[in-house]
């Protein structure tokens, strides 16, 4: 949530800023502004609204000028969205600028020794409280922008990224991280600031990835300084060569980004178990077990962590670690997690799901079991990411970026990686025959063709969507394996349609849910024929005898729910354990295209942000 942007060096930055804007707006936001350096002036025009917005105002207002800039996005937490609540926020003096994506907890004591103090406040942010911290101190301890920055930043309970620009430096920009994200990407006279690299990758792939607690002072001239900021000691900067591509990016010619990372899947899958799942060999290689194996192997039981989609990815994988390795497992939502005292013993293992890797509470609950002794394994996308770096070992999914905030290729390739993770534990415990254990092997990697095929359905998925766009309710049963796909098919229609949707256990239909169901009531079911087919069968028809709509996700070939269903959807025959990789995709392509008829922002839709960053 929230998006910054910051450039200092010989362009114009204006262009450069909107640009990154724009390629952040996948993040979620209500309100967007700009401040640059012209002139010795510092110029800011700022909006409730969208980028496109931004740019209006800042032609009106003539704030297109100058080699120094900063950016943001706002997604509003203190202060409703509005142009005075929007960043950037201005010390009363007006010499200091600031943009911030989290949350300063202790702001309103900070707010009322400022007031004392004379200074005055426009917006209801904690924001403008920081600035004017800053200003402060920088004032009382007669200190440069930088380590004014630094001291206030002790003072500060919470969460941030920042970026400081001070009027009589039009050389710098002073940036720190504290529970958000933040990256410097490093180019030839020129550096930019960034809550990931997508807004610099077509001017540099060479990036410094702020840890937390740390800050960057960055000027033109000179290689950027990185200090720690609670005991001021300098911090030699890793500089990263990122492997993004203004490719992968952009919308490749689909409509929506949602679309094409829904495309993107076989691929994407493809390339997660690329180099790990040799299947000709019957062998998985996977750095990150085979160096930590007997943590595995000697674990009382495994905790999942993680939220949202990641969650239900979770939950697929408690069925497979206990189907093949026969270790128990636990999945937690994370903000539950880490606020519930929750029992973790030293040989416990506890993995971690996010796609960003810098979901907060994610963050938390990871910090968590490891001062409980806990053994910690993360599962993101992004490489450097906070989870990659917190974590003891883990393992990359290389979905590579996914824009759209309803998650897709995330949740399949993060299956995927927790399926090869079961399957080696598997092996090495002895808990699968030799024979299965090769047969998921080979099945596992025909994977990808198999859901090309289940795209092909996209148009008969497309005129199904036509009778239930206008649906004000769905219920989306499935069992086993596929009860985390049901749960995970209502939540990508809630997303982005704002139809009201809720995932059952198709068993438990019987104890409330079946008082919803009527003529008006479409019910989406799983019914593929591994597993539990018959007593899903038997749902089926006891919500066709309420004169509930059914759409039936089957195996190719079936004709006894066709038979009974409203539509089906046909998906090719694999492994039980493996049939969520491929009912899931219906349900995306389902959940799309009646968000587009319905008129919904697909990749952005309200009140939502891809990567939740603050509590």
């Amino acid at each position: 949530m929230c998006g910054i942007v910051g450039y200092i060096g010989f362009r114009e930055a204006y262009p450069i800023i909107i640009k990154g804007l724009q390629r952040l707006e996948y993040r979620g936001y209500d309100s967007a502004g700009i401040a640059l350096y012209d002139d010795g002036q510092i110029k800011i025009s700022k909006t409730k609204g969208k980028v496109s917005d931004l740019k209006e105002r800042a032609t009106k207002e003539n704030t297109k000028n100058g080699s120094l800039g900063i950016g943001h996005t706002r997604w509003a937490t203190h202060g409703v969205p509005n142009d005075i609540n929007s960043h950037p926020h201005v010390s009363n003096s007006g010499d200091l600028v600031i943009i911030h994506n989290g949350i300063i907890e202790n702001y309103a004591t900070i707010k009322e020794e400022l007031i004392n103090r004379g200074y005055t406040f426009q917006s209801d942010t904690d924001t403008e409280v920081l600035i004017n911290l800053i200003e402060d101190v920088k004032k009382q301890e007669g200190v440069k922008l930088g380590k004014a920055v630094q001291i206030a930043l002790t003072q500060v309970v919470g969460a941030y990224a920042i970026a400081v620009i001070d009027r009589s430096k039009p050389d710098e920009i002073v940036a720190a991280r504290l529970g958000s994200p933040l990256a410097i990407g490093v180019g030839e006279e020129e550096f930019f600031v960034a809550s990931d690299a997508s807004p610099f990758i077509e001017y540099t792939n060479n990036a410094i990835y702020l840890e937390d607690g740390e800050m960057g002072i960055i000027r033109l001239g000179k290689k950027v300084k990185i200090r720690k900021i609670n005991d001021d000691s300098l911090v030699d900067p890793y500089v990263q060569e990122l492997q993004l591509s203004l490719e992968q990016i952009g919308k490749g010619g689909y409509d929506h980004f949602m679309l094409k990372e829904i495309y993107e899947q076989p691929k994407a899958i493809i390339d997660t178990y690329r180099g790990r799942l040799l299947a000709d060999q019957g062998i998985i290689k996977m750095s990150g077990i085979e160096d930590n194996i007997e943590k595995f192997l000697n674990a009382n039981r495994i905790i999942v962590i993680a939220c949202g989609t990641s969650w239900h990815a979770g939950l697929v994988s408690e069925y497979i670690f206990e189907e093949f390795s026969r270790i128990p497992v636990e999945v937690e939502y994370a903000s539950e997690f880490r606020y519930r005292n929750p029992v973790i013993y030293e040989n416990d293992v506890v993995i971690a799901i996010s796609q960003s890797g810098e979901t907060a509470d994610t963050l938390a609950a990871i910090k968590l079991a490891k001062e409980k002794g806990a053994f910690v394994f993360g599962v993101c996308n992004v490489v450097g990411s906070s989870i990659a770096r917190e974590t003891h070992a883990g393992a990359y999914t290389h979905a590579g970026p996914e824009i759209g905030v309803a998650s897709t290729k995330a949740f399949t390739t993060q299956i995927t990686i927790l399926t090869l993770i079961a399957l080696r534990l598997a092996k090495a415990k002895g808990t699968m025959s030799h024979s299965d254990y090769h047969y998921h092997l080979q099945e596992l990697e025909l994977i990808p063709g198999k859901i090309e095929q289940s795209l092909d359905f996209n148009k008969h998925i497309k005129d199904i969507s036509v009778r239930y766009q206008n649906a004000s309710n769905f219920l989306y049963l499935g069992r086993g394996f596929n009860f985390p796909v049901a749960l995970e098919g209502a939540l990508k229609l809630k997303e982005i349609s704002y139809i009201h949707a809720e995932g059952y256990p198709a068993a438990e239909m019987k104890h409330g849910p079946i008082a919803l169901i009527d003529e008006q009531m479409p019910v989406v079911v799983i019914a593929t024929k591994k597993g539990h087919y018959d007593k899903v069968v038997s749902n089926i028809q006891e919500i066709k005898s309420r004169k509930g709509k059914i759409i039936g996700i089957v195996t190719e070939g079936d004709e006894i729910v066709k038979g009974i269903a409203d539509y089906v959807i046909e998906v090719p025959e694999t492994l039980e354990s493996l049939t969520p990789l491929l009912t899931t995709i219906p349900l995306q392509l389902l959940s799309y295209h009646i968000a587009v008829m319905r008129g919904c922002n697909v990749d952005q839709p309200r009140n939502l942000a891809k990567s939740v960053t603050v509590e």
